[in-house]
């Protein structure tokens, strides 16, 4: 299907998307900021606070403690960014302020925000440190001076074990999402760090939700906090058509090259959500011949005004970026928005999306969502109180079609140039040598024109090989040690036996949530999780490197380290030695009627680390 345009879509006095809708109050301008801050947010389009930064930001201010109760999508990071940059000295070459987030993903984006709004502020640097990335790199940059760190909490555990990361001199302590921490089972971590920070400091928790376990950190650890709490700002979206796909993560640069081949609109904007997709995205359309360009926090700002120049002078049509990279963006010539990776926040999407539809023009938003994420589809449309419509997304032949069409339109055009009888002797000749008939022959010139010269052949699915049913789907035997129901099916791989269990008070998202953090894994690299009294099986598809396996085995989960240890012949062993991936064969206890002797191999596949 071609992504089109609707004329329907706009009339001329409503051709724009509505902004969240914000109560009348002060601007930024009167929240007191310091002048380079209050430049920087100006210089990223900020007028008017949302409900959380005006009441955080001059509380924060002051100097207080704050405990802010607020939904995602509400503008939490510029709520406790700013003033956690005023309250720093860039003269000070030290940590002087640490954020917790509960992923790495939350980090990195956090990380990039602060940096953003310290534009103004050149001598501030803002490292994220995180599981799952080389330690060394980190290091450094907490030796070179950095005085703003945004980490995961079994990171932020590690290097302080280590004696690399300092934070005698804390100022300023953020708990971003604590609620999500504490049920990911970093309760122990988190206040492992805040017993370790100075008790001179300034601290400031943000939460979703405020249940005991969270006011019982906040009446800990926070001297007579200022207790915020705001509702999400509801939005609404008019004049722009709003369109998802669902599309499988390792599909999805081949749908935004078929979606951007197909588009007859001017200009697209393509929002990832980190600075490497940002870079790895732009390289992959350009190697496929598309004219991109990319943005993202990295780029220098006066590279960022050259790119967006061109794009506003049609020298460039496609522009991939990340949220804080086009923000204060204004650019009327896009038509289509598409996001590459969907939004956490459901004002980043309002956002994402008001970029098309401008100065009386239509406009059209293509989410992609991946199977897992159809969840954020649902809290977009009820917050945004709209209803997207699922499309099918363009195939080769449509792409071609389309290249053929243009192709077309342009023979229209040159109908009556003066040099056609030329061309026509040349066909003709070409005819009566060939004995082809002119339909075929203007078949084959149009295909050529539109890039297809007949090399392409269909990419063959991957038929998946049929599934074996399992020795542990059979009735498990009663007593004390039957595991819970499994909760997760996902990825096949080695097992390992990580030491929390059901008397813990163990969760499958728990266990999920600290080896995804520390082992640099995705939530669909585990598979089965089998929750025992006094440990947990859980199968690893993803590689683990060794450095990695120490993090996790460190992690802790209800208060109790993981300890991780491969599951060898049923039973435990120790970590994987040398530096590659652990492997070993995946067996299970043997059968009754299984002559094989010893114990049998289940499916009879190897699996390892990848």
């Amino acid at each position: 299907m071609s992504v089109l345009l609707d004329p329907a879509l706009t009339t001329p006095e409503n051709d724009r998307i509505e902004a969240p809708a914000v109560p009348a109050g002060p601007t930024f301008a009167e929240l007191g900021l310091p002048a380079p801050l209050l430049r920087a947010v100006t210089d990223l389009g900020f007028v008017t606070p949302s409900a959380i930064q005006e009441k955080a930001i001059p509380a924060l201010l002051d100097g207080r403690d704050i405990t802010g109760v607020a939904q995602t999508g509400t503008g939490k990071t510029a709520a406790f960014g700013l003033p956690l940059l005023a309250a720093i000295d860039p003269s000070l070459g030290r940590v002087q302020a640490v954020v917790l987030t509960p992923t790495r993903e939350l980090a990195i984006q956090v990380s990039e925000a602060i940096t953003t709004f310290a534009a103004q502020l050149p001598r501030i640097t803002v490292v994220p440190i995180y599981g799952g990335a080389s330690f060394l790199p980190q290091r450094a940059a907490l030796k070179a001076g950095a005085q703003v760190v945004v980490g995961t909490p079994g990171r932020i555990i590690d290097h302080l074990e280590r004696g690399t990361l300092d934070i005698t001199g804390l100022r300023f302590l953020v708990l971003d999402e604590a609620d999500e921490m504490l049920r990911m089972g970093f309760a122990e971590d988190v206040d492992k760090i805040l017993e370790s920070a100075p008790n001179q400091r300034q601290t400031a928790l943000f939460s979703a939700t405020m249940p005991p376990a969270i006011r019982a950190v906040a009446g800990k650890h926070l001297v007579d906090p200022v207790d915020i709490t705001v509702a999400r700002q509801s939005s609404t979206v008019t004049s722009v058509k709003q369109t998802y796909a669902v599309v499988p993560f390792r599909d999805k640069v081949d749908a935004l090259t078929r979606v951007i081949q197909t588009s007859d609109g001017d200009a697209t904007i393509v929002f990832v959500r980190t600075k490497e997709a940002c870079d790895q995205v732009g390289t992959e359309l350009v190697a496929r011949g598309i004219g991109a360009a990319a943005i993202n926090g990295d780029v220098p700002q006066k590279e960022r005004e050259r790119i967006i120049d061109r794009l506003r002078t049609g020298k460039l049509d496609v522009l991939v970026a990340t949220d804080v990279a086009a923000r204060g963006l204004d650019v009327d010539r896009i038509d289509l928005v598409v996001n590459f990776d969907a939004p956490g926040e459901v004002e980043a999407y309002v956002h994402r999306i008001g970029r098309t539809g401008r100065a009386g023009r239509t406009g059209i938003a293509l989410t992609f969502f991946t199977p897992r994420e159809i969840g954020r589809l649902r809290l977009i449309e009820k917050t945004t109180r709209t209803t997207m419509e699922q499309i099918d997304l363009p195939s080769q032949d449509d792409v071609w079609a389309h290249g053929g069409n243009a192709v077309l339109r342009q023979v229209q055009d040159w109908a009556g140039g003066s040099r056609k009888g030329t061309y026509r002797g040349a066909v003709n000749a070409f005819l009566g040598e060939t004995g082809m008939s002119a339909e075929d022959l203007a078949a084959t010139l149009l295909a050529l024109a539109a890039g297809d010269d007949g090399s392409w052949v269909p990419p063959v699915k991957e038929q998946r090989p049929e599934r074996r049913p399992r020795f542990d789907e059979e009735p498990a035997q009663r007593g004390g040690n039957r595991p819970d129901r499994p909760r997760r099916r996902d990825a096949a791989g080695p097992r390992y036996r990580v030491a929390v269990g059901r008397r813990h008070g163990v969760r499958p998202a728990g266990i999920v949530g600290a080896i995804t953090a520390e082992g640099g894994l995705s939530g669909s690299d585990l598979g089965r999780i089998d929750i025992f009294d006094d440990h947990s099986i859980v199968e690893i598809g993803g590689h683990i490197s060794r450095e990695a396996f120490g993090r996790i085995s460190r992690a802790t989960v209800s208060g109790q380290a993981l300890q991780i240890k491969l599951e060898r012949d049923g039973g435990p062993s120790h970590a994987p030695r040398g530096s590659g991936p652990a492997r070993d064969r995946d067996r299970g206890p043997r059968r009754p009627g299984d002559d094989r002797g010893g114990e049998r191999r289940y499916g009879n596949r190897e699996y390892r680390g990848r």
